[in-house]
Parts: C-alpha cells; structure tokens; sequence
C-alpha cells in the first residue's frame, strides 16, 4: 500500500514540476503586450515554456521541446520562436528516434472554425522551419485545437498571448 502511495506521490510531483516550468514570460521578465481584442498586433509572448512532464511513475522521459509563441491573429515565427525552434531541432537531432507532435493553439478571440484554421497554420509554419533546419516531416505531425486547449483560461491579454502558441510533445 505505501509503495503505491509513494508511486502517486512521486508521479503527481513530477507532473507539477513540469506545470511550473511552463511560462510565456519572456527571459527579460517580461510578458507579450498588444493590441485589444479585435485589432492590432502584439508582440511575442517570449522565449519556449517546457513542454510537459512523464506520464506516469516509470515512463521515459523524452527531450523537453520549447513552445513558441505568436502575435495575435498570426502564423508568423518571431526571432524568438525562431530561436526556440533551433533549440528544439537541435534537441530532437540528439534523439534521432523520437517524434513530436506540434499543437496549434490560438486564444479565445474570432470564431471556432477561423482559430482552428489559425491554430493549423501555426502548427504548419514550425514544422516547415523544423524541416528547414534538417528534421525529416516523417518524425513530425502536427494538430491544431484552436482555442479549445487554452494554457491560461484568463480572459486578458495576458492570458491570450500565453494562448497563442505551438505546443511540442515528444512521441
């Protein structure tokens, strides 16, 4: 009984630690800023968030694959996604055999179907610029959820640029 105790234990630290990990701060400190709803650009939210802890007690650990983060109505990579995507490509070249998921996700704003759209956009421009940097599109795939999966349910901008954002999972 204490052993599968100490198992849950173990495995719910692991997955918190993973959680705290995971920030659209920028390395200054600083979270994206932009327009209002509706209008405008913003800026980039910053640099990669982890992406995720093991599964469970026991499961391997894959690399741990930055997320980029988008300007509001927007498919285009900063020079920090940009940068992110090197360290991940980089990562994945080191773990030759291991795949990633790439997820599109968009905030809340405009429709379910035009953030779906978005959200797959995303998804396609980092899987292009990981192909471009040597990583074969066998060993990627990619998803959009729109604004279904939002990282921060805030309704701010805040929140939204943290939402706007191409998550990676290792397979």
């Amino acid at each position: 009984m204490s052993h599968k105790f100490s198992a849950i234990a173990c495995a719910a630290m692991v997955l918190l630690a993973g959680c705290s990990s995971k920030s659209a701060v920028s390395p200054s400190g600083q979270a994206g800023a932009g327009a209002g709803a509706g209008s405008g650009a913003g800026s980039a939210a910053g640099a990669g968030a982890g992406a995720g802890a093991a599964a469970g007690a026991g499961a391997v650990a894959g690399p741990v694959l930055g997320d980029i983060f988008y300007d509001f109505d927007s498919s285009a990579l900063s020079k920090e996604a940009q940068d992110q995507l090197k360290q991940n490509a980089a990562l994945l070249n080191k773990n030759a055999v291991q795949g990633a998921t790439i997820e599109g996700h968009c905030d809340e704003r405009g429709t379910s179907e035009y953030n779906i759209a978005l959200g797959e956009r995303r998804a396609n421009s980092a899987k292009e610029y990981l192909t471009n940097l040597g990583i074969s599109s066998s060993r990627l795939t990619t998803v959009s959820f729109g604004e279904e999966r939002p990282f921060d349910p805030g309704h701010n901008e805040e929140a939204w640029a943290k939402n706007r954002r191409a998550h990676f999972v290792t397979k």
